[in-house]
């Protein structure tokens, strides 16, 4: 018989630091000009200053009426004396650290974060899952964490590296695979679970000499974010849960430059068609069907029900889902108030939205079934459906 599984316990640790986006897009703009100037303005245009760059982001990226704050990790954020910055120190590097910097960076930020999601009282399972596409270490962090607390022998830790937004998905399914394994290697009922975290410092990687409209929207959307969660057999014995009824992931055909995330020398790189909303929309319907069909249910009786948990990649993306699929403006708020809240914070963000959630027990019920969608690389559509189980209070 096939064992439940179910996600719940949820821990957010919130970024050391905050900005509102009107002051983010500001430092951004000063960003954007320091570099052309000590670059010696290789864009061939030499009236390229702060209130130019703050116009050409309050144009492309997301404005604050969308996006009201954003953390941070990284204290660079907080001033704009370049030549104190750790990353984005200017007036040497008008693009930035490079790529090695960012990632010591990266090291020393997240593990520092790794006793906040894991205070000294905390025991370790049997397994735990590193989620990321901001980091690359080894070892990382997380390994770290657990051998210098004594758990190296008994704790088995995996890296789900590298799929940005959708993240969450087949990391709790890997996490429902490796408890499943524990049920195998115990044969008992106990209670039997996996972690998942996700540590994702999304403001390590830009470059201020990228000025296209794309890289605007990316580097004024993205946010840092830390969250850790419990998969398991059983609910968690307090509080609201979710039971997991069906996952999937599928790549769209002919879209596998549509989104992209590259390794360079200095970051991150990440690019952004037009044409995904586009393409996402001609393989949806298709994919929400065949997922709600593989938890034995009938998708024209669920569909009315359903609470929408859509990863806010961007106002626009929530905006076509919306449309698309003809869902009342109630049933799709959570997306909206998360991005609003936090910014994209890549695969922390559906996270995130799954605890608002849970904690939400006055919009959300006992019963109800939760449909959550992601997207990333590859172009790939990721989606579960989940019950809310457990007490209301």
């Amino acid at each position: 018989m096939r064992q439940s599984r179910y996600i719940g316990q949820f821990k957010v640790v919130r970024p050391a630091f905050e900005k509102s986006q009107q002051e983010a897009i500001s430092w951004l703009a000063d960003a954007h000009a320091t570099a052309e100037a000590v670059a010696g303005f290789p864009s061939g245009r030499h009236d390229l200053t702060p209130a130019y760059f703050e116009k050409l982001i309050a144009r492309f990226g997301c404005s604050p009426e969308r996006i009201a704050f954003r953390g941070h990790e990284l204290i660079d954020f907080t001033h704009k004396t370049w030549s104190e910055m750790r990353v984005f120190d200017l007036q040497k590097n008008p693009t930035g650290q490079p790529m090695e910097a960012r990632q010591r960076v990266y090291d020393e930020l997240v593990r520092n974060k790794c006793d906040l999601l894991f205070p000294a009282e905390s025991s370790f399972g049997n397994d735990l899952i590193h989620v990321s596409c901001t980091g690359y270490l080894s070892p990382s962090p997380l390994q770290r964490l657990v051998a210098e607390r004594g758990f190296g022998g008994s704790t088995r830790v995996l890296h789900a590296y590298h799929m940005g937004c959708y993240a969450a998905l087949p990391a709790t399914r890997l996490a429902s695979a490796l408890v499943g394994q524990q049920w195998d290697d115990n044969n008992s009922g106990s209670f039997l679970s996996a972690d998942v975290v996700h540590t994702e410092l999304c403001t390590l990687h830009f470059n201020p000499l990228e000025h296209s409209p794309e890289q605007l929207v990316v580097q004024s959307l993205f946010a840092d974010g830390f969250i850790r969660y419990k998969v398991a057999n059983q609910p968690a014995a307090s509080g609201r849960s979710f039971k997991i009824l069906a996952m999937n992931e599928v790549q769209i055909p002919e879209s596998s430059q549509a989104m992209t995330w590259l390794p360079v020398s200095w970051g991150m790189a990440m690019t952004l068609s037009r044409d995904v909303p586009t393409l996402i929309s001609g393989a949806l319907k298709e994919f929400i069907d065949r997922l709600i069909s593989s938890a034995g249910l009938k998708a024209a009786e669920v569909l009315p029900r359903l609470v929408y948990a859509v990863h806010p990649g961007g106002p626009k993306i929530i905006d076509h889902i919306q449309q698309l699929l003809e869902i009342r403006e109630e049933k799709i708020q959570e997306s909206r108030n998360v991005l609003r809240k936090f910014g994209n914070m890549s695969s922390a963000t559906l996270p995130h939205l799954w605890n608002e959630i849970l904690e939400n027990s006055a919009c959300y019920r006992t019963g109800d079934l939760v449909l959550s969608l992601a997207f990333g690389p590859g172009l790939t559509i990721a989606g579960s459906l989940f019950e809310v189980v457990g007490s209301e209070t």
